[in-house]
């Protein structure tokens, strides 16, 4: 899109050079023929080294445009990025694309569908009712049980095993609201990406990411029930037992252990071979590695069994 068709959208006055730009990426990656935005002040910072064509702000972070940006400004930065999602979304299915490629050895079902420009790799098996979507990359030796869905444009590694019902790159729960209170979808343009000997159990969710990749690193074991936001990231061997969820950006390092029905708030970063009881409730980033914590709010593991053994003898 031209940004003069952009500012018009977003109802900026702009009057400047015309440029074509490609696609919206945030402050830290955007290039100079992308569009950035922002609106969180934990970002504010990434604005000034940022090297987007132009930057969506607000007039209180105007002047921290650098000069090789062009400062679109608004009163909602956020809403107006929500609203230009939608014009840089890819078609659901790409039907342009070459035929699918199935390596030799693979066994696909009758009943499973697999979309255009989609490779699968050798000796895998891809059972009743999955459907995999445009341009999507499956590696050597992994199998896909009954109903699991892979949307467009994510790759799974090698000798993976994903369960019955898993999916695979759906949108993330990503939505700008007016001051009316009305929601405006925020388009999830990115993808996933699963890397090798992943093991994935029944009926989990894998958001895809707004920008880039939602990342789950080698060596993987992610139970049934697991609720994985938008952009995260998961450190190899990481374990994340039944009903565990991750909010949007939560970044866990190498071998992170979260026990059932435990939880992360989003944007925060766990360092590796940490391990969290059941129920646990992570609100900030862990920066030290090989603690084991429990409760919400969280704390050490022998705290909260002394705590808890404190709680009985009250009520006895």
């Amino acid at each position: 899109m031209d940004i003069k068709e952009i500012a018009r959208i977003i109802g900026f006055e702009y009057s400047g050079k015309s440029f074509e730009v490609s696609g919206i990426n945030t402050l830290k990656d955007a290039s100079s023929n992308e569009i950035s935005f922002v609106t969180n002040p934990k970002y504010f910072k990434d604005v000034e080294d940022s090297k987007a064509g132009a930057i969506i702000v607000s007039s209180h972070t105007a002047s921290s445009v650098p000069s090789s940006s062009i400062a679109l400004i608004v009163d909602e930065p956020y809403l107006m990025m929500a609203k230009l999602s939608k014009y840089f979304a890819p078609p659901i299915e790409d039907i342009d694309a070459p035929k699918a490629q199935i390596g030799e050895g693979t066994n696909v079902s009758q009943k499973a569908e697999i979309a255009s420009g989609t490779v699968v790799g050798k000796n895998c098996t891809i059972m009743a009712g999955v459907y995999i979507g445009s341009n999507c990359v499956i590696g050597d030796n992994t199998i896909l049980y009954p109903n699991v869905v892979v949307y467009r444009d994510c790759k799974i590694g090698s000798d993976c095993i994903i369960h019955a019902n898993t999916t695979i790159g759906s949108d993330g729960f990503g939505f700008a609201t007016n001051k009316m209170g009305e929601h405006t979808k925020i388009y999830q343009n990115g993808n996933v990406v699963i890397e090798d000997d992943v093991e994935i159990g029944s009926a989990t969710t894998i958001d895809r990411a707004v920008f880039k990749t939602t990342l789950i690193k080698k060596g993987v074991r992610i139970d049934n029930l697991v609720q994985i936001g938008h952009n995260c990231e998961i450190g190899e061997y990481a374990v994340l037992v039944s009903q565990t969820g991750l909010a949007g950006s939560s970044k866990l390092g190498r071998n992170v252990v979260m026990g059932g029905q435990s939880a992360t708030s989003g944007h925060l970063e766990v360092a590796a071979f940490n391990t969290f009881a059941a129920r646990s409730g992570i609100t900030k980033s862990i920066k030290e590695s090989g603690g084991t914590f429990a409760g919400f709010p969280l704390m050490e593991h022998k705290l909260w069994l002394k705590l808890q053994g404190k709680l009985a003898r009250l009520i006895k």
